[in-house]
């Protein structure tokens, strides 16, 4: 009997150091999350400051729940859209970091709130309506005249 008793109290304490020594968020949501570009109209290239890039939006990046860049957004005929991308604390990573309280983690914690589990890029997803670059500016107002027959004087009122 006492060799039944040890390999299950051998079990019971590795799946508590387990649990104790994972985060949750970590566990359930990751690392990484996938960050979409739309874009209207579709078809327009996006480049960010961490060096991904995509040649046709509408796109989809893995990246890291805690980075920062800024994003280009490029198509011909547009005006190029410049934008910046950041972290927030996530409400679903912040209901697994809780669960840290519950299974007694500290170390858990410690470890979602470094990996990053409990934040979220905003925003996700980026949505673009790109501008059109104007066909033909306008031209220059015309710099003003003076009146025919004098130099600066009034003109002339018609008489009857």
């Amino acid at each position: 009997m006492l060799h039944r008793i040890r390999p299950a109290a051998a079990l019971l304490t590795c799946l508590m150091l387990g649990a104790t020594v994972s985060g949750c968020a970590t566990v359930t949501r990751g690392t990484h999350e996938a960050w979409t570009v739309n874009t209207t109209p579709g078809g327009a290239s996006v480049t960010t400051s961490n060096g991904d890039k995509c040649d046709q939006t509408p796109c989809t990046f893995t990246m890291d729940h805690r980075d920062n860049f800024d994003v280009t957004i490029s198509k011909p005929g547009y005006r190029d859209w410049h934008g910046h991308v950041t972290h927030e604390f996530s409400s679903g990573g912040g209901a697994a970091f809780a669960g840290n309280v519950v299974l007694g983690g500290g170390v858990g914690m410690i470890v979602d709130a470094a990996s990053g589990a409990t934040q979220k890029l905003v925003p996700n997803p980026l949505n673009v309506t790109l501008d059109p670059v104007d066909a033909a500016a306008p031209a220059p107002a015309a710099a003003a005249q003076p009146p025919a027959g004098g130099a600066g004087g009034a003109a002339a009122s018609p008489t009857s």
